[in-house]
């Protein structure tokens, strides 16, 4: 198991001025997931190599394609998909947008 070190983990402070950004933005991007971070006791934190692989994506969009890429071939995926449908007791697709 590899261990990061100190300088691997950034506080809000650091992460703001590694990206040249206020320590507010930062927080609003992490609050609203659009940044990757953790909240720890009031604490953020945030891996540099997280920031620099988040930098290094296009778009969010991309990064989602990716990841629904990886899941392309789950078997599991439909069975999951049926099952919050019949729990929320409503049909996948409305069959009455107009109303």
């Amino acid at each position: 198991m590899v261990l990061a070190t100190s300088t691997e983990v950034l506080t809000l402070e650091e992460t703001a001025a590694y990206l040249r950004l206020s320590p507010e933005v930062v927080e609003r991007q992490a609050i609203q997931g659009s940044l990757p971070g953790r909240n720890i006791e009031n604490e953020w934190r945030f891996l540099k190599s997280a920031i620099d692989d988040w930098l290094r994506t296009p778009n969010s969009y991309a990064a989602l394609l990716q990841q629904i890429g990886a899941l392309a071939h789950d078997e599991t995926l439909a069975e999951l998909r049926d099952s919050i449908y019949r729990d929320r007791g409503r049909p996948e697709v409305d069959e009455n947008p107009d109303a």
